[in-house]
Formats: structure tokens, sequence, C-alpha cells
């Protein structure tokens, strides 16, 4: 069949109404969202004469999606989540707010709860016998002051690539904590070097990436929530230097300063103080907040998320 074989103002009227925006009642905003959307579906269909097998073959690709609970992962894969975190930079650069530590993507495996330490916690149970790292550094604002008080909320895969909770051989927040930075901002971490992560073989998200010539794997890394009063919350990652897939993140979630140094340390009296037995990795990372301001989009973002 042809192509744009519809008029526009046929595909408008329909949007129009399928979205009940010239009817009383409903929310008026979705309305408006659904008339954008349905619009701009309706004549992608028309222009790229996309054919009712191939809708409906969509329709139960997203459906199979749902029930494999994979709608999380593919939203980064499909850029998404990027994009939004683009968008949200540019508002912030519009409203002075540049210099703080990049954003990043969350990602679908956040789990709210985790143990709350003062300036030092170990997030690893010792199950894994994985390399020791330890992280650490300081929360500052954009001048440089340290900001006591702050939270930051951590968490990251084991040497497979799994996550406790998701993963029913870890223990319950296995790999994640809270952690209170002290007076001067300082934060530090004993853990694991963690592994990147593939989407499950043959799922949705897996399926759509092969269908488009890409690939389901991402490097390692490690999240980051960081919160304190007056401040925006800051979601973000840092990934590990030298992982084959560091710039190819099926998530989009690389970005040039979240890649910090890795060192190795074999002093016999530095792994002594750290109680280690074995060479370690250390990481010193920063992470610099930005004031709360009014009149710009909070990066609080309320979604669904896994309960512990």
């Amino acid at each position: 069949m042809a192509s744009g074989i519809i008029e526009k103002n046929v595909i408008q009227d329909l949007a129009r109404r399928a979205s009940g925006l010239d009817t009383e009642g409903g929310d008026r905003r979705l309305k408006e969202i659904m008339n954008r959307l349905l619009g701009d579906l309706f004549q992608a269909i028309d222009d790229l004469d996309i054919s009712m097998n191939e809708v409906w073959g969509a329709v139960a690709y997203l459906g199979a999606a749902g029930r494999n609970n994979e709608l999380g992962l593919i939203a980064p894969g499909i850029g998404l989540e990027h994009f939004l975190d683009l968008r949200l930079d540019e508002a912030e650069r519009r409203a002075g707010l540049a210099g703080g530590t990049s954003r990043t993507i969350e990602g679908p495996l956040y789990i709210a709860g985790a143990p709350l330490h003062k300036g030092m916690a170990r997030l690893d149970d010792g199950s894994d016998d994985g390399e020791v790292l330890f992280m650490q550094g300081q929360v500052r604002d954009q001048h440089g002051k340290p900001v006591p008080g702050a939270i930051v909320d951590v968490w990251h895969a084991n040497t497979l690539g799994n996550y406790s909770h998701f993963d029913p051989q870890q223990a319950p927040y296995n790999l994640r904590r809270r952690i209170e930075t002290d007076a001067e901002g300082r934060y530090r971490f004993r853990t694991i070097m963690p592994s990147g992560y593939s989407t499950p073989p043959g799922g949705s998200t897996e399926q759509l990436l092969f269908a488009i010539g890409r690939h389901g794997h991402r490097p390692a890394h490690i999240h980051f929530f960081v919160e304190a009063p007056s401040f925006r919350h800051l979601t973000t990652q840092i990934n590990i230097e030298g992982d084959p897939y560091l710039f190819e993140d099926f998530a989009f979630g690389t970005r040039e300063d979240l890649i910090p140094a890795v060192t190795r340390v074999s002093d016999p009296k530095l792994m002594a103080e750290n109680q280690v037995q074995a060479p370690y990795a250390s990481i010193d990372f920063d992470f610099v907040l930005t004031p709360a301001v009014g009149g710009i989009v909070d990066t609080i973002v309320e979604r669904e998320r896994a309960a512990a």
C-alpha cells in the first residue's frame, strides 16, 4: 500500500477525538499529551506505510515486555532515560545551575531503605570473592564548601553482574548502603569491584536491540543518589575505566566526567591499615551538588520502583 494516503486533517481530527481533547471532564494535561502522541503515531503509520501486522506485532511485543517486567530496561535502551537527562541538563544550564556533578540514568534496579551508616560503610557481605574496592571522596557545593550530613545512597552489581533483591542468591541489601557524610562532607565505603551486565537472554529488550543491530551490554558501574537539604537531588553513576563496553553502553549511561581513575594499591602498610590481605583497588570521586531553586523542574523522580 502507498504511504501518505490519509489527509492530515483526518489524522488530527481522529487524534483529538480519541484523546478526548474536545470533551468535558478528565485530565487536561493527559488529553494534550495523548493528542500529540496519537497524532504523531497515526502520522508515522501513514508516512511509513506501517502495516497492520507490524502494528499488532508491536502491541504484542509491548504486552510481552510488560509481562517480562522489562519496560524499565527498554526505556534506557531506546535512549528515553538519557534524553530526559539531557533535557534536564539544558533546563539547569538556562537557570544558571551548571557546574554540578553530571547526572546519568537511574536504571530499574534501585531498592529503597538500604542500611544507613555515618562516614564509612562496607557494602558487600563477604560472600563474593571479588577484587576489594575502596571508594572515597567529598560532597561539596558549587563553591567548594563541604556538605556535611549529605546522604550518599549507593548500589551496584556483584561480580556476575547481578543485583541483590533481583538475585535470590544474594542477601537483602547486599552491595547497597546509604552513607551520611561527616563534618567535612566526606564519605567512604568498602565493596567489591562490580561487573557489567547484559539484558536477559531472549528477553524483550534483547529482542528489540538485536532487531535494530545493537547489543545489550552495560559496562561495570556504580549507582548513586546524593541528597542534602537545600540542594537538588543528584542521580548519577560512575563507570569503571577499561571496561570493553565503556563507550558502548546500551543504556547510554556513560558520561566523560563520570569515569574516575582506578588505582591499584599494593603497599603493605596501606593494606594493613585497611585490613585487607591482598592488593586492592581505590577510587577517589567527589560529588558537587547544585542549590535547590524554584521555577525549575524537580530532580526527584516519581517512578515505579521495586519494593524491598
